[in-house]
């Protein structure tokens, strides 16, 4: 039984359609989300979402946010929805280096540390999307 999958960014809405199932990175692990499944709100980390529709599985490097069902509908609110597709490695790669130089520095404060590993994290979750098919 389909239910309404909406998934935004601040950017834009990345997909808005029905769906037989999602699956999400949860901060406490991946999560399935089925059809009839109880009201919820969840933190979001880093990592893979995929989602089945009309038999065929898409999957989405995503950030940090949170996921909010209730009745038939998933809303997933992220800083990050990309594609397998749309990730440029070595742009990824040069993006982690960077922000795995600069923890090293001194005078890192709480809020750059913070900002810092949430780019490696989101590098790592690009990263391990795009090299599944490798």
């Amino acid at each position: 039984m389909p239910f309404q999958l909406d998934i935004v960014t601040p950017e834009k809405t990345i997909f808005s359609d029905t769906v037989d199932d999602v699956y999400l990175p949860g901060s406490e692990g991946e999560m399935g989300i089925l059809a009839m499944h109880a009201a919820l709100v969840a933190p979001l980390k880093p990592g893979e979402l995929h989602y089945l529709k009309d038999g065929k599985t898409e999957k989405l490097a995503v950030g940090e946010g949170f996921v909010e069902v209730n009745n038939d509908k998933v809303a997933v609110l992220i800083d990050l929805a990309i594609g397998e597709d749309a990730i440029d490695e070595s742009q990824v790669k040069e993006a982690m280096k960077r922000a795995e130089e600069a923890l090293t520095g001194e005078n890192v404060n709480h809020e750059e540390m913070a900002a810092l590993q949430a780019v490696i994290a989101k590098s790592e979750a690009m990263l391990k999307l795009k090299r599944k098919r490798m």
